[in-house]
């Protein structure tokens, strides 16, 4: 990952899924950060009451270089303001306090997304999409719509792709991709066992794979030669975590194809304007007529 911050939003993301050891290395660092990154991993080892070993096997699990590198992005959190927290409705709440709760959570999600994106998976899924003969979007219930929603932009600019909802379509359609072609496998808990079939289907016909999964090893991200992640939210009882999400996919895809469509910019123009121009004329032509 190329941002330096993250690192509290990393641990808070993977902790309940952290070995023992590792899960008391994360609990101290993030209720002691500022202490945490004067230290080193011997010290954090023997604060923790676990040893300098665990302590960059918690780096591995996170997927950074070593300590060093988990340091400097929790150095770069402490610089940001507090965020006032993800905050979940409560019975006969008026409107203005639910628009300010859901407006407050989906703009922390979407900056702890940003803090997650890996920008060397990001520039290899831009290439790979950018190249595609064929891109198949896949995705299952609230992640299909995901899926719809980035085969939807990618025709706008002419890039042929699919977004086929029912598995055994999708699966079809897979099971003669070519090595030319991209499969994108959405699902924000990463254990939805249709995706991961997907991929390791694709993975067989030697087409390039990518996941979009919430943060941390999973189903789906061990499937994909290119992983993508999303933060993790945390209201339990609406689940308006669910809208958070979604709107957390949604703009991975949006950042994704933003890239694509600015390596190819004046095509990307065209192709934009030519697929407005058409709808404009077809709607007009269904507009009923005044009598």
């Amino acid at each position: 990952m190329s941002n330096m911050n993250g690192g509290l939003v990393m641990l808070s993301e993977m902790h309940r899924d952290l070995p023992p050891s590792e899960k008391k290395i994360a609990k101290y660092i993030m209720e002691n950060p500022h202490e945490a990154i004067s230290l080193t991993a011997s010290e954090l080892g023997k604060r923790s009451s676990t040893s300098s070993a665990a302590v960059i096997r918690l780096c591995k699990s996170l997927g950074l270089k070593g300590f060093q590198d988990l340091k400097l992005r929790i150095a770069g959190d402490l610089q940001k303001s507090k965020a006032p927290g993800f905050r979940d409705i409560e019975p006969n709440e008026s409107a203005a306090s639910i628009i300010e709760k859901m407006t407050n959570n989906s703009i922390q999600t979407i900056h702890e997304t940003a803090e997650l994106l890996d920008h060397e998976a990001l520039e290899r899924a831009k290439i790979a999409c950018q190249n595609a003969e064929m891109i198949h979007f896949f995705g299952v219930g609230a992640s299909s719509i995901i899926a719809q929603d980035a085969q939807q932009k990618f025709l706008r600019i002419a890039k042929k792709a699919t977004a086929f909802q029912d598995f055994h379509i999708a699966a079809t359609m897979v099971a003669n991709a070519k090595p030319t072609d991209v499969v994108v496998g959405i699902s924000f808990s990463g254990k939805t066992y249709e995706v991961a079939k997907i991929l390791e289907l694709a993975n067989k016909k030697d087409a390039q794979t990518i996941s979009l999964t919430k943060y941390g090893s999973s189903l789906v991200s061990d499937q994909a030669d290119i992983r993508l992640y999303t933060s993790v939210t945390r209201e339990p009882t609406f689940r308006s975590g669910a809208t958070s999400s979604r709107i957390a996919q949604l703009h991975v895809i949006d950042i994704l194809f933003m890239c694509v469509a600015s390596q190819i910019y004046e095509e990307t123009v065209k192709h934009l304007d030519e697929t407005r121009e058409i709808i404009e004329i077809i709607r007009d032509n269904i507009k009923p007529r005044k009598k």
